[in-house]
């Protein structure tokens, strides 16, 4: 089950997102400050939408670059 929430999960905090990116909290804040992590404002927080970020890893792209 928790295989299955992952997959149906939308978004993620700008921490994970770092994680994914391969960098760290502080340098992704910093790209979210710069609008190079595309975020939404829930409240005080800030989320990482999935699809624009699984664009910036090149997941589903369907190109060999």
């Amino acid at each position: 089950m928790n295989t299955q929430l992952e997959a149906a999960r939308l978004t993620y905090t700008v921490e994970e997102a770092g994680r994914l990116l391969g960098i760290g909290r502080g340098a992704a804040y910093a790209a979210v400050r710069r609008g190079e992590i595309p975020v939404i404002a829930l409240g005080k927080r800030l989320v990482v939408p999935k699809a624009p970020l699984l664009r910036m890893l090149g997941a589903g792209s369907g190109s060999d670059e």
